[in-house]
């Protein structure tokens, strides 16, 4: 089984990092906002370099239709700075995710300015250079086992696409000239895989 852990981050292990309390990671990761930081199961910290340009151009598109669809029909989208913090005290920064309108509600105003406590029900993974696809898929699936309804895992160098959906084998689909369905958790989402291709 594959490791979720990237292979060019900077894992921070021992008892004083892995004794932060939610409230002291996440204090943590406000004051260094430059890095990219995500927390494993086992409280170790995972500390990633910064995007480069194709790669955020690509998730950054993501986002936006994302958050275009979720604008007319509702719930929340939520770009690669958030972190979730899921059942089993990790934390995770998918590069494009949505939460539906009831569980955001459930949520106080203070669970909303942290970490929220909840699973997004749909994530897109965009590979950057430095990413391994097993690595990513290793992540897919400790979405989908946290409660995750639909993800994509979006290769833009190779042009691939993989849907992940709850007690299925994960869909590989070859080609960007295409769009990918949210249906059914989101009802009308057409995600345009052409915008993604690196503009020359």
């Amino acid at each position: 089984m594959y490791s979720s852990i990237p292979d060019e981050a900077t894992v921070l292990r021992g008892p004083f990092v892995t004794g932060f309390t939610d409230d002291e990671f996440f204090r943590f990761c406000q004051e260094n906002d430059l890095a990219r930081i995500e927390r494993t199961a086992a409280h170790e910290i995972i500390v990633l370099p910064p995007a480069g340009g194709d790669f955020s151009a690509a998730s950054g598109d993501v986002y936006l239709q994302l958050g275009n669809w979720s604008h007319r029909y509702g719930g929340r989208a939520f770009e690669s700075s958030v972190g979730f913090q899921l059942r089993n005290r990790a934390v995770l920064s998918p590069d494009a995710s949505w939460v539906n309108a009831a569980a955001w509600a459930g949520l106080t105003p203070e669970q909303r300015q942290k970490f929220p406590p909840l699973c997004p029900d749909f994530v897109i993974e965009v590979k950057s250079p430095s990413d391994r696809i097993p690595t990513l898929q290793a992540k897919m699936e400790q979405w989908l086992r946290s409660g995750v309804r639909l993800g994509f895992l979006l290769d833009t160098e190779t042009e691939t696409a993989y849907l992940y959906r709850p007690g299925q084998p994960a869909e590989t689909l070859p080609g960007f000239d295409r769009e990918l369905s949210g249906e059914p958790v989101l009802p009308g989402f057409q995600l345009d895989l052409r915008a993604l291709r690196p503009q020359s």
